[in-house]
């Protein structure tokens, strides 16, 4: 608990709980600040931002708190070979499923493109150029010119790993710490290493194994939902817990009502790894969609191809309000979320930790 406490107060963090960067929305800078304001750490999830949006959210952040904070970036994937067929295969699917042919032309009209290694590269550097304490990236694993790069600009460099050998990767490439993402993770699943999904290691069975594994800090993620987990992942060796499924229905989230409302009321639907909104192995509450995708037994395009194909039905599904065709990213645990001020949920999780710890003693 003594290292636990020194690393983060480095970072100048009270709390080991993390706001997890829930990109697409429900991180908004607000969200951020009042997660960093009550002591813990903040992460805006800007993966689908221009670096000009990228800016403008982080300088949002700095209007709202002197308080830390981070932000987590997606590492550009190269899928392999010619997505061509797999795109148009998936456009006529989506077209006889929809029975929208409004909606149907949008979606044809698409021509996704990878983004570009520039764009990233641009982004970064507003970061940076915005010295942002804490730079966290998820799908991948930089070289290590670049991350020495990132640290001699003053970030702290946090990579994601769903495995220990990612974890070794990570570690061996100069990273300052490594997030421990679990098979119970709510949203895409970080992993960069091939990795045979049938084997995929939950959280408790993950967190010791990675804390065995490396020299750096581990933080956990993953199905942790209160008190009890946070002090179980910090007994088995965690410095702190990234939580982002106990921060999805705070006042402060972006998430989408109908999003919220599903969190909430769903809760016997129970939630599934899918690729059929993203094109990346992602959890998130069952629903029409996704379970259409899978009945069907379509090939789907790689992340971000299938990502961009289906963005035209989920802003469709935003403006009726239909969760049945929104992406409901959300961790195991999503039953226990609790809708209040984001602050009083950290307070809760600080309260609960300090429960669990007396009974232990």
């Amino acid at each position: 608990m003594a290292q636990t406490n020194e690393w983060l107060r480095a970072l100048g963090v009270r709390h080991p709980i993390f706001a997890a960067p829930m990109a697409g929305g429900p991180s908004t800078p607000e969200l951020v600040a009042a997660v960093s304001d009550a002591g813990g750490l903040g992460f805006l999830g800007v993966g689908y931002l221009s670096p000009e949006e990228t800016r403008a959210a982080i300088r949002r952040v700095r209007a709202l708190t002197d308080a830390p904070f981070g932000v987590n970036v997606f590492i550009p994937e190269d899928p392999k070979g010619d997505a061509n067929h797999t795109i148009m295969a998936m456009k006529t699917w989506l077209r006889e499923w929809l029975d929208d042919p409004a909606l149907a032309d949008e979606i044809d009209g698409i021509d996704p493109h990878m983004p570009t290694l520039a764009a990233f590269e641009a982004q970064v550097d507003v970061i940076l150029e915005e010295r942002v304490p804490i730079l966290s990236f998820t799908f991948g694993c930089p070289d290590a010119d670049t991350i020495r790069w990132w640290k001699a600009a003053g970030a702290c460099v946090i990579g994601t790993a769903t495995t220990p050998e990612e974890a070794a990767a990570l570690e061996q490439a100069g990273c300052d710490a490594v997030i421990a993402q679990g098979y119970e993770a709510g949203g895409h699943r970080g992993s960069f290493l091939p990795i045979d999904e049938t084997r995929l290691i939950g959280t408790m069975a993950l967190v010791p194994q990675v804390v065995d594994r490396v020299r750096i800090p581990v933080i956990a993620a993953g199905g942790v939902m209160d008190g009890r987990g946070i002090v179980a992942c910090l007994a088995l060796g965690a410095i702190a817990v990234q939580m982002g499924t106990s921060f999805l229905v705070t006042d402060e989230s972006g998430a989408h009502p109908a999003y919220k409302r599903a969190v909430m009321e769903w809760r016997d639907r129970g939630t599934a790894l899918t690729r059929s909104f993203s094109g990346r192995p992602a959890r998130g509450i069952r629903n029409a969609f996704m379970e259409a995708v899978e009945r069907a037994g379509i090939q789907v395009p790689p992340y971000p191809l299938q990502n961009t194909l289906t963005q035209p039905i989920r802003r469709r599904a935003a403006v009726l309000g239909d969760a049945e065709r929104m992406s409901l990213w959300a961790g195991q645990g999503y039953p226990m979320a609790k809708p209040m001020p984001a602050a009083k949920r950290v307070q809760e999780l600080v309260q609960e930790m300090e429960r669990v710890k007396s009974l232990l003693r």
